[in-house]
């Protein structure tokens, strides 16, 4: 696995790894858009936010462009999109001075087809100025409404809180009424429902339960089942089944920093279901325990 020279302090690597992306990006031709962290326009942020990596959304189209051109300028592949994430929208490229990439082919929430959305958000794109060089970025409208999705699961609840508070609660009638057309032309209903109240309404919605799962908790079961009823098709759903009891080797490579040996791995599969089903008995039990 590659590691990060510890040589580059935090803040001046981050800036020169969003550089260094687009450099890539211009070298090969690549439309992304710089989101969150040092992209964001200073107005709909607080002070002292920071970040670990560096977040851009690609082109669909420029994707395998984009992913070869950072590989042969020194980045190398750290998660994979199926290990990444419930929602399998990015994969992670580290490099040894400038730190982690996560590369989004779509932005979970955004429903609409993946290079519409791309489109529409690089329709009205802005730009903005980071370690000396321009990289595009989302409207202030878009960027508002991606930290408000970015928000949603309980795992970015804290941080989400005051990204809201700074980006939505202060924005201007106007602003607020600009985004949330943009939540109906990009079909982000139920994430934002998630993030902002009101999911409920949302029920109908084949993406509901795994919104749900991801804003207010849930088992590992639960989480399985919600990806299998979002998947947009039998295959999808197909694939995801088959999936479910493999060990996620990506994941278990950076939990142990080395990649885990065969042994190791064999022991997880068999871990895995037995946690399962604790996670499903507690979640029974603390049920039980509201209802009494």
């Amino acid at each position: 696995m590659t590691s990060v020279s510890p040589a580059v302090p935090l803040n001046a690597r981050l800036q020169l790894g969003h550089a260094a992306v687009q450099r890539v990006a211009d070298l090969n031709g690549v439309d992304v858009l710089h989101i969150k962290g040092h992209a964001l326009d200073p107005s709909i942020t607080w002070e002292g936010r920071s970040s670990s990596d560096v977040d851009v959304l690609v082109r669909p189209v420029h994707l395998k462009a984009f992913l070869g051109g950072l590989k042969e300028h020194g980045w190398s592949h750290y998660i994979g999109f199926e290990a990444g994430s419930a929602f399998e929208h990015a994969a992670t490229l580290v490099h040894e001075s400038w730190g982690y990439v996560d590369v989004h082919r779509y932005f979970p929430g955004i429903t609409a087809d993946p290079s519409r959305a791309f489109e529409l958000l690089w329709a009205e794109r802005g730009s903005a100025e980071i370690a000396g060089i321009e990289c595009p970025v989302p409207s202030i409208t878009a960027q508002i409404l991606i930290l408000v999705l970015h928000s949603a699961p309980l795992d970015n609840r804290m941080r989400g809180a005051r990204d809201v508070e700074a980006a939505w609660a202060h924005a201007t009638p106007q602003q607020q009424a600009a985004v949330n057309a943009l939540v109906g032309t990009l079909g982000a209903e139920v994430g934002y429902a998630a993030a902002m109240g009101g999911l409920e309404n949302y029920r109908d919605r084949p993406e509901y339960a795994l919104w749900k799962m991801l804003s207010e908790g849930g088992t590992r079961i639960d989480e399985w089942r919600a990806r299998v009823a979002a998947a947009p098709t039998p295959r999808a759903k197909a694939r995801l089944m088959l999936r479910a009891p493999l060990v996620n080797v990506e994941h278990l490579t950076v939990v142990r920093g080395r990649p885990p040996t065969p042994w190791e791995v064999v022991r997880e599969f068999f871990a895995r279901p037995l946690r399962g089903i604790r996670e499903e008995v507690r979640a029974w039990r603390a049920g039980e325990g509201r209802r009494r």
